[in-house]
């Protein structure tokens, strides 16, 4: 580990760009870290936002869960660090009647 401490964003800052490829709020859906089996909402992990894109790490162990980079025409998303990530359907039909 480094000694060096970094300031990081709540899960909700990542909302705008995984907006861009989800129709759905991904940061008040759950998921489980692949590493640690911590099973929280998307908006608490550690939002990592200085480098090239968005790295989401666990709020428990810190490993990444997520990695999300634009380049060019294309998005490139890892979510190799979670086991799973559960979304609310509901959700998605009450936007949609929203915008109907």
């Amino acid at each position: 580990m480094s000694s060096h401490t970094y300031d990081y964003l709540d899960g909700n800052a990542a909302a705008g760009e995984l907006s861009k490829i989800f129709a759905m709020d991904v940061t008040a859906a759950k998921g489980q870290c692949a590493h640690c089996g911590a099973t929280k909402r998307f908006a608490e992990a550690h939002l990592y936002m200085l480098g090239p894109g968005v790295v989401a790490r666990c709020a428990v162990c810190e490993h990444v869960l997520l990695r999300l980079v634009n380049v060019r025409q294309r998005v490139f998303l890892d979510v190799r660090g979670m086991t799973y990530l559960s979304l609310d359907a509901a959700q998605l039909e009450a936007s949609s009647d929203l915008d109907a």
